[in-house]
């Protein structure tokens, strides 16, 4: 199914999802966006006629995703590569693998990036000419643009019922849209002892482990403050891949498959009391698993669902967690 929001950059099908043991990270400066003086200052300028008109904006640190590497696991020789600019969901060996087979080790290529840099590049009326730019200049459009990575997650609750949340239209992007639980792994919860301005690639490299525990705990510390279940109603997290979001110029998000051991009436429940972050949505929706296998761009529902929304269940009905 074509949709031109979204794209998926990887898939896990073959392996019905990763674990987190099956993934890493490689951290390194040579991974964040390319810049110059001009560009500075248009990010600059954005920055502060948003923070004058909306002065609660927070410009936080966020890990910026440049590619990825899938190794196949000891004893088959190929791989596959690919950056943000070029959709691959093909398996490590270029074709179909089957679920029983050793499932590969996916390598996350890190830099840093911010808020600030993502609203004056990914969300910028020039993004179309930093894209050429980034071409001309770098052989890859996304090469000038933020690209924080983001978190979401396909939660399914003890009775196969898929959980939704409508957007409030306070939020900055797809107000009023259905959308999944999610946001962003934060390179603060690596540094905690260093201010956002301090955090820096030296240091990050030193805790590689920390930096994909976080991507895993993250997603669940989205769900918990955005549905307002508790952590220890949620499972392990599992990896079902990657999708770009074109609405914001191919900002990559990493989708994942949660299992909650309580129902959905239970989580409705929670939810209408209220969690830390209760004022980012305004209701909750509930569709059955085979619902969501059966989502397309002709359901009526399809065009409710923001563009990360629709990375999820694209990913969920390629991947097939539950089987």
């Amino acid at each position: 199914m074509m949709d031109p929001e979204v794209s998926l950059l990887l898939h896990c099908g073959p392996w019905r999802g990763l674990q987190q043991s099956q993934v890493q990270v490689e951290l390194s400066e040579r991974f964040n966006r390319q810049s110059d003086a001009a560009l500075e200052r248009h990010i600059e300028e954005v920055w502060t006629a948003r923070v004058s008109k909306e002065p609660w904006l927070f410009n936080g640190a966020k890990f910026r995703l440049h590619s990825f590497h899938l190794a196949p696991p000891p004893g088959l020789p190929s791989a596959a590569e690919s950056s943000c600019r070029t959709p691959s969901c093909q398996d490590s060996a270029g074709g179909e693998r089957t679920a029983s087979e050793p499932a590969p080790v996916l390598t996350l290529r890190v830099g840093l990036t911010s808020y600030k840099d993502y609203l004056g590049t990914n969300w910028s009326w020039q993004v179309a000419e930093l894209c050429r730019r980034g071409e001309a200049d770098f052989s890859s459009r996304q090469a000038l643009l933020a690209h924080p990575l983001g978190v979401g997650a396909v939660m399914c609750t003890d009775d196969r019922q898929v959980v939704l949340i409508r957007r409030s239209q306070k939020v900055a992007e797809a107000g009023g849209k259905l959308d999944i639980p999610g946001g962003h792994p934060e390179p603060k919860a690596v540094c905690q002892s260093l201010s956002e301005e301090n955090i820096n690639m030296t240091l990050l490299e030193k805790s590689p482990e920390a930096v994909v525990s976080e991507l895993f705990l993250s997603v669940c510390a989205e769900i918990r403050d955005e549905v307002n279940v508790p952590l220890s109603s949620l499972g392990e997290p599992l990896l079902m891949g990657l999708a770009l979001n074109h609405s914001s110029a191919g900002r990559p998000s990493i989708e994942f498959h949660v299992r909650c051991s309580l129902s959905s009436a239970e989580v409705k429940e929670l939810y209408w009391k209220g969690g830390a972050e209760a004022n980012e949505s305004t209701d909750i929706v509930f569709l059955s698993a085979a619902e969501v296998l059966g989502l397309d761009s002709s359901s009526p529902l399809w065009s409710e669902l923001c563009p990360s929304a629709k990375g999820a269940v694209l990913l969920y009905q390629t991947v097939k967690p539950h089987v």
